[in-house]
């Protein structure tokens, strides 16, 4: 940010953000539990699905590792790993370098409900975009690039 983005930021009325805000919070809420319902597993959870997606994106981890990573407690990570692992879609193998560790990852079935639910996510923003106005389009490829600021803070 640069010192007349940050001078500008400081002069904001905060009173006149709260409906803007509020307005953002329920929007964005709303667009992802809508989002969330769009999965290759009617049964898996968010917090399952979102355990998939770390290792996924991040590769293996030990299950503090994934408890950090999610912010939940070890032995709750523990209860959703276990249940991950007797479905099929995750294994734990030992660390090669620390017998005391073990290392979980995808299998090949866990790395096909990530990819099917990404497919599916993006199949339904898609038809729902094409709805849009190209403006609107434009408007939310803006908007999409300022979020990804905003949640970078």
């Amino acid at each position: 940010m640069t010192s007349q983005e940050a001078a500008t930021a400081d002069s904001v009325d905060h009173a006149e953000l709260s409906p803007a805000a509020a307005q953002l919070r329920i929007a964005t809420f709303r667009l992802a539990r809508r989002l969330r319902t769009q999965r290759a597993v009617d049964s898996m959870s968010d917090g399952q699905f979102a355990v998939l997606a770390a290792l996924f994106v991040h590769g293996p981890h030990t299950l503090g590792e994934l408890a950090d990573r999610e912010r939940v407690s070890a032995p709750s990570m523990n209860r959703t790993v276990n249940c991950l692992q007797e479905s099929g879609y995750i294994t734990r193998t030992a660390d090669e370098t620390d017998g005391r560790k073990v290392v979980i990852s995808l299998t090949d079935s866990g790395r096909g409900v990530v990819d099917e639910t990404a497919r599916r996510r993006d199949a339904w923003v898609e038809a729902a975009l094409a709805e849009l106005s190209a403006e609107e389009r434009e408007a939310i490829a803006r908007a999409a690039e300022i979020m990804e600021r905003m949640a970078a803070r």
